[in-house]
C-alpha cells in the first residue's frame, strides 16, 4: 500500500481517538473577548502546543500584548520540498444567551439528529474542530511514515473572535520565521454536505461601536417623559436612517470601489444550484432583506452590507422599570467588497452619526478593527492540487466559491508575508457558529482529516 492509503486507513481506525483529543480542546473555555477567561485562553494555547508536539512538530507558546500565539514547525521534508503555513484559531465566541443552549456549551458530545452524527459544543465548528482536522492529519502521516510530504509551519492565534489586536504586530515581528510558499486556512465552509469547496473571495470587515449620553443620570419617565431626551430614541432613529427602503446603505461614498457582479460570475454561480428559498427557509425566514436589485447569493458574496449587531440601553431585567436611560449604545458592522476603504467608511459613519445627534447629547465611538476585502488567485498550483485532492476524497468535483464572511489574516498574509492563501474548510451553513447549539458534523471532522491528508500528499508531489 502507498503511504497515503495507509495514512487514510490510520485516520479511519483512529477516528474516536482523534475525537477525544478534540473534546479535550473543546472543554477549555477559551472565550477571548471576556477578560474573565484569560487563563482559559492560555490553557488552550498550551494544549495546542502540546498537541502539535504530539504530532511531530517543534512547538511553543508565544506571549503577545493579548492572548498568546502558538507556533509550530516541521522541517523534515527537505530543502527542496514546498513549505506551507497552516493558520487556525483556538479562541471561541461568548456563549450568550446561555439559556438557549440544549446542553453545557463546554461539555462536548456526539448526538444523532436526522441520521447525522453531530459534535455539539462551542468552538466545534469555529474553529477548534477545523484546526484539529489538520493537526490530526499531520499526526496520522507521522505515525505511518515518520514524515510529512511538505515542510509545515503552524500559526494558531487566540484573538480571532475579538478583532485580533495582537496578530499584525506578531506576524510583522516574526515575518522571516512565518514566511512560506503559501498559507493554508481552515475556517470556511463546504458548498453543501456532499460538495467540497475552496473559497477565493472574502468580504472585508469594519466594526464600530457608538455610545450616546443624554441626561446626567437615569430619569423617572413620569417626571421627565417628553421633556427629556431619550438616547435610545436618538440611537434607533439614526440607525434606521443608515439604510433606505430598497436595502441600500445611505452613507455618502459607501459604494465607492464596489465592483458590479460580472456576467461570468453570475454564470458560474448559477451552475451551483443555490436555492434562495431554502437558504432563508432553513433559518425560518422567507423574504430577502438586502438590496432589492441583487440576488441573495450576490448580496452575501459580492455586495457590501451594514448590520446592527447589538443595542444596549435602559432597563433590560425582568418586569417593569419606568426609566428614561442616560446612556445607550450600539454595535455596528460593515462587510466590505472590492476596493472599499474601511478607514473612509469609518469616517463617513462617524460623521453621519454626529450630524444626527442633538446638541445637548454626547457621542463617542470605539473601533473593533477593520480590513479590506480579499480576492485570491484561482490558478495557482496550490489551489489546483488542493482542488484535485478534495475532489478525490469527496467523490464530487470541488467548487470555487466566494464567502460572505471575513478572515483578516488572509490579507495580512499577503501584505506582510507576500503569500497567498488556500481557504479550505468543512463547516456547513447550519453549524450555528457564533450562536447557541453550535455543532460540527462528525462527517465534516472525519472527512476533513482525510482531505488534509490528501492535500499534504498532493502538495508534496
Amino acid at each position: 500500500m502507498s503511504d497515503l492509503t495507509q495514512v487514510l486507513a490510520r485516520i479511519d481506525d483512529g477516528l474516536y481517538d482523534s475525537l477525544e483529543r478534540l473534546f479535550e480542546l473543546l472543554r477549555i473555555r477559551s472565550i477571548s473577548a471576556d477578560p474573565a477567561f484569560r487563563a482559559d485562553c492560555r490553557s488552550a494555547a498550551e494544549w495546542c502546543a502540546g498537541a502539535l508536539k504530539g504530532a511531530g512538530f517543534e512547538a511553543s507558546v508565544r506571549d503577545t500584548i493579548g492572548h498568546p500565539m502558538v507556533v509550530g514547525h516541521y522541517r523534515g521534508a527537505g530543502d527542496g520540498a514546498p513549505h506551507v503555513l497552516f493558520y487556525g484559531h483556538y479562541d471561541v465566541q461568548p456563549v450568550d444567551p446561555i439559556a438557549l443552549w440544549n446542553r453545557d456549551p463546554f461539555d462536548p458530545a456526539v448526538v444523532e439528529v436526522d441520521g447525522e452524527k453531530r459534535i455539539l459544543a462551542r468552538g466545534a465548528s469555529d474553529d477548534k474542530g477545523q484546526l484539529m482536522t489538520f493537526v490530526e492529519a499531520a499526526r496520522a502521516w507521522m505515525e505511518v511514515s515518520g514524515r510529512l510530504p511538505v515542510n509545515v509551519s503552524v500559526l494558531l492565534e487566540g484573538e480571532e473572535e475579538s478583532a485580533s489586536p495582537s496578530l499584525l504586530p506578531f506576524i510583522t515581528a516574526n515575518a522571516e520565521e512565518l514566511k512560506a510558499d503559501a498559507a493554508l486556512v481552515c475556517d470556511t465552509n463546504m458548498w453543501d454536505r456532499q460538495t467540497p469547496a475552496i473559497a477565493t473571495q472574502l468580504r472585508g470587515l469594519l466594526y464600530e461601536e457608538v455610545f450616546l449620553e443624554a441626561a446626567s443620570h437615569d430619569l423617572h419617565s413620569g417626571y421627565y417623559g417628553n421633556a427629556a431626551r431619550n438616547p435610545i430614541h436618538v440611537l434607533v432613529d439614526l440607525l434606521a436612517r443608515l439604510r433606505d427602503p430598497q436595502g441600500k446603505v445611505t452613507l455618502p461614498g459607501f459604494y465607492d470601489g464596489v465592483p458590479e457582479v460580472t456576467a461570468e460570475q453570475k454564470r458560474q454561480w448559477g451552475t451551483l444550484g443555490f436555492d434562495e428559498k431554502a437558504f432563508l427557509g432553513d433559518i425560518g425566514l422567507s423574504i430577502p432583506a438586502g438590496e432589492t436589485d441583487h440576488t441573495v447569493l450576490e448580496q452575501v458574496w459580492a455586495r457590501p452590507s451594514l448590520e446592527v449587531n447589538g443595542i444596549v440601553g435602559g432597563y433590560t431585567g425582568e418586569g417593569a422599570k419606568t426609566v428614561i436611560p442616560a446612556k445607550a449604545s450600539a454595535k455596528v458592522s460593515f462587510r466590505l467588497v472590492g476596493e472599499q476603504d474601511p478607514d473612509r467608511i469609518r469616517d463617513a459613519f462617524r460623521s453621519f452619526v454626529r450630524a444626527q445627534v442633538p446638541a445637548d447629547c454626547k457621542v463617542s465611538f470605539a473601533s473593533h478593527g477593520g480590513d479590506g476585502a480579499v480576492t485570491l488567485p484561482v490558478d495557482s498550483p496550490f489551489v489546483e492540487k488542493a482542488k484535485r485532492a478534495l475532489s478525490e476524497e469527496w467523490g464530487k468535483e470541488a467548487v470555487l466559491i466566494a464567502m460572505g464572511g471575513s478572515i483578516p489574516i488572509v490579507s495580512q498574509f499577503k501584505r506582510q508575508l507576500g503569500m497567498d492563501s488556500v481557504l479550505v474548510g468543512f463547516s456547513l451553513e447550519d453549524d450555528r457558529i457564533h450562536s447557541p447549539n453550535e455543532k460540527y458534523n462528525l462527517k465534516s471532522f472525519h472527512g476533513g482529516m482525510r482531505s488534509w491528508a490528501r492535500i499534504l500528499d498532493a502538495l508534496g508531489r
